[in-house]
């Protein structure tokens, strides 16, 4: 069994609780950050439209490649 008094063993418990606690917390508050559509949009707003212009580019090729008879 354990040699510490049981109230040292609750204040623990009770520390170990709030420190959970916060931990959930930020975890929270940071997987709200990162998922927050429109602050990601603006962020990242040259990088998605260079993407979708390839993307754009390269099917617009492709599908005219099926059109065209050589």
């Amino acid at each position: 069994m354990s040699t510490l008094p049981l109230e040292d063993l609750r204040l623990r418990a009770v520390d170990e609780r709030r420190r959970l606690q916060s931990s959930v917390i930020e975890l929270r508050s940071r997987i709200r950050e990162n998922l927050d559509v429109k602050k990601n949009a603006r962020e990242h707003v040259w990088l998605a439209s260079g993407i979708l212009a390839t993307v754009g580019m390269l099917s617009g090729y492709a599908i005219t490649g099926l059109f065209t008879h050589d």
